[in-house]
């Protein structure tokens, strides 16, 4: 699923220092907002991926 995610946390589970990856989590925040586009928006999925509220599957 990494083509998926801009970010993968499960590398603490690993043994990556939390502090490292704080630290990647920040730089991609910034870059987002300073403009650079997430995976879901480059393979065309957009704002639809993310669902929170909705019970079920979403199309």
């Amino acid at each position: 699923m990494e083509e998926d995610m801009d970010i993968n946390c499960g590398v603490i589970l690993e043994g990556t220092p939390l502090e490292n990856v704080g630290r990647q989590i920040f730089e991609e925040v910034v870059a987002v907002a300073s403009g650079k586009r997430t995976k879901s928006e480059l393979s065309g999925v957009g704002d639809e991926e993310f669902a929170p509220w909705i019970i079920g599957p979403v199309l």
